[in-house]
């Protein structure tokens, strides 16, 4: 399971801390849980998308690109973490905005990721709701192509099997600081929307042997479709990575109880999850990913889904910036 054969530029900050929540875990008097800081990566505030970056970067310098494509939703960290990766290797980069949320407060338009955006300076595009973004990727590529530029598409979160890559790369980051701490992990938890986490985590702690499982916590999709698509990327990075056998269908396991009303909108879960972690531990959240997917961790611990003495890592995907385009449901209250 060699990834130093596949082009890859610098850009996270890694590793990224492992840190135990003593806070949390004392108050919900359950299993031992720890937090995997890939917040952390340094990129334009980090993110996991960080990583992906890594490979999807180098791929697309080692095939002579000059402009980068890629599509999220309107506070997509994605995006945001792709721009500033471009910026810092020279490539020019467009974006499309799907405007998948609808209905929210001008923050959500107007504020975090999107003011981010507008200041690392990318051509930003917005489509509305329903449209098949890779098609509409491939389309700006097209139009790229023939006003003389070398464009590289990146799909939606980095997740393919390149950017899967970057969390083959942190799982065994994992493996080597629980060894370090003489620390037997028993489970990951983490949100899981694009795939692109989730199968290269998979992809890391199966081809290494460790048995560590992995549980996404699904912020958009039902869990049948969720685990579908994990599982499609996750074999296709095996594949790219020439891992000897077959992965396991059973290694890829999803949880779409905690999405609520649709991917980025806000449930009681995900606000209880924001203001605990940073109540306790002094740790931010984000609204889409990690607050759901830490939702659900909170709600599995207290169904007794884990169990006192087992120890769980969640990992962090990143995010914060997208707090200040849900101030109207965070904080609707002015301070002054």
């Amino acid at each position: 399971m060699n990834t130093a054969s596949f082009p890859r530029v610098r850009l996270t900050q890694a590793p990224t801390p492992l840190e135990f929540l003593p806070n949390i875990t004392r108050l919900l008097q359950g299993p031992n849980v720890y937090i995997k800081r890939d917040d952390n990566t340094g990129l334009a505030l980090g993110g996991n998308k960080t990583r992906k970056l890594e490979f999807l970067i180098g791929d697309a310098l080692a095939k002579g690109a000059t402009h980068i494509v890629t599509q999220g939703a309107t506070q997509s960290n994605h995006v945001r973490q792709t721009i500033a990766a471009a910026n810092k290797f020279g490539l020019k980069s467009t974006v499309l905005l799907e405007e998948r949320v609808s209905g929210a407060h001008a923050d959500y338009y107007n504020n975090g990721n999107v003011l981010l955006d507008q200041i690392l300076g990318a051509q930003i595009e917005t489509r509305p709701a329903g449209l098949d973004m890779n098609n509409e990727l491939v389309a700006v590529g097209e139009r790229l192509k023939s006003a003389g530029e070398a464009p590289y598409l990146i799909p939606g979160g980095g997740s393919n099997a390149i950017g899967a890559l970057g969390y083959v790369v942190s799982a065994q980051e994992i493996i080597a600081q629980s060894n370090d701490l003489g620390l037997r992990v028993d489970h990951v938890v983490h949100a899981t929307g694009s795939t692109g986490t989730q199968a290269g985590l998979v992809v890391g702690f199966q081809g290494a042997n460790s048995g560590i499982p992995v549980l996404g916590i699904s912020v958009r999709a039902a869990r049948d479709k969720q685990e579908d698509n994990v599982r499609k990327l996750a074999r296709q990075t095996w594949e790219l990575l020439k891992i000897r056998g077959k992965l396991p269908d059973e290694t890829v396991q999803a949880n779409s109880d905690y999405v609520g009303g649709g991917y980025g909108v806000p449930t009681d879960g995900m606000l209880e999850a924001v203001q605990l972690l940073a109540r306790t531990e002094g740790i931010l959240l984000d609204p889409v990913y990690s607050g759901k997917g830490f939702a659900g961790l909170l709600d599995l611990i207290r169904k007794g889904h884990f169990h006192p003495g087992q120890n769980i890592v969640f990992v962090h995907t990143g995010g914060a910036v997208g707090l200040f385009g849900y101030r109207s449901v965070l904080a609707p209250q002015a301070a002054f």
